[in-house]
């Protein structure tokens, strides 16, 4: 069932499109679903392509000299060696010559690491936000059910990052549905398998060194204004 059937069936079923029935939030989560699925078809990972930016500087944040390095050579250089992997890998599957196993292993921890660190890349340039946004009430609301208050989620948030060599993150786990703030040293590692990025921040030097020097914490706490709410609203589904 294609997204657009799926949401007239929900809507119609919901009895909405009578008037009989209203579903709070159904609709507005289904147009959160879809704005997701149609971020992900933009991703790197299907078209091979450089997702563009979203902005290309960040007044008071981030200058264009930061983003456009960190942007090419860091998200595209990801981009570009997992592809070449990919196609490498496939080729030997398909012909059933693996050839050097050294090579066959370099290969497979490479789209892995790789792989990873484009989908972490888009995650963290697309949830940029030029000014402070409020949070959406449903996230605001997950927030509170998990850290006591968006204050305190923010505290721990900011320790997080303020630890991770590369990356920090708030995920939501399918699982169990709770939200964990996560610390990741290396692209493949502090992995949560399944857990949704909802809140992404790149705290390798590249991120933020041509701006901030080596004031690491300042570039933190700065981030922490310049959240697109909206966008890790749509991840929450």
């Amino acid at each position: 069932m294609s997204v657009t059937n799926r949401r007239n069936f929900l809507f119609a079923s919901s009895g909405a499109a009578a008037g009989s029935l209203l579903v709070p939030g159904l609709l507005e989560a289904q147009d959160n679903l879809e704005a997701t699925q149609s971020a992900l078809a933009k991703s790197g990972l299907v078209t091979g392509q450089l997702k563009p930016l979203k902005h290309k500087e960040i007044p008071g944040f981030l200058s264009a000299a930061q983003i456009a390095p960190h942007h090419t050579a860091h998200y595209g250089g990801a981009l570009k060696a997992v592809v070449a992997a990919d196609a490498k890998l496939e080729e030997a599957t398909k012909s059933g010559t693996v050839g050097n196993p050294n090579e066959f292993a370099h290969l497979k921890r490479l789209i892995n690491s790789r792989g990873n660190s484009v989908v972490l890349h888009e995650s963290y340039f697309d949830g940029l936000s030029l000014k402070a946004i409020d949070p959406p009430k449903e996230i605001k609301a997950a927030i509170e059910q998990r850290f006591g208050s968006l204050e305190k989620w923010s505290n721990d948030f900011i320790s997080s990052a303020k630890e991770a060599a590369g990356w920090a993150m708030l995920v939501k786990h399918p699982v169990n549905g709770k939200l964990y703030n996560i610390v990741s040293d290396e692209h493949a590692m502090g992995v949560l398998w399944m857990a949704k990025p909802l809140v992404v921040i790149d705290t390798y030097e590249h991120a933020f060194y041509i701006d901030y020097q080596n004031r690491k914490a300042e570039y933190i706490e700065k981030f922490m204004e310049h959240i697109d709410w909206h966008e890790a609203g749509q991840r929450l589904v």
